[in-house]
């Protein structure tokens, strides 16, 4: 196994320590856990990406881009208006 040395704010160095001490294990392995939670969590979020790939930009008469200017599209759209019941 390789060695690698890295800085982290004092928060998250905390958090580790915290639950290294209530496992009873290293910190290095607290930390190798997290690395590879974090490396298996990108693929499920992709997954969901492709599947909805073809319904992005798909509803006419909206922006490509619903960020810019959002109040001004959102109030367009309709959005926020009471409607008959």
């Amino acid at each position: 196994m390789r060695s690698l040395t890295v800085r982290l704010p004092d928060q998250l160095a905390t958090d580790i320590e915290i639950e290294s001490r209530a496992r009873n294990c290293a910190k290095s392995d607290v930390v190798r856990e997290r690395l590879q939670r974090g490396a298996s969590a990108a693929g499920p979020f992709q997954t969901r990406l492709n599947a909805i790939a073809d319904l992005i930009g798909s509803v006419e008469g909206l922006p490509p881009d619903l960020s810019s200017r959002r109040k001004i599209n959102l109030k367009a759209a309709g959005y926020g208006k009471k409607r008959p019941r």
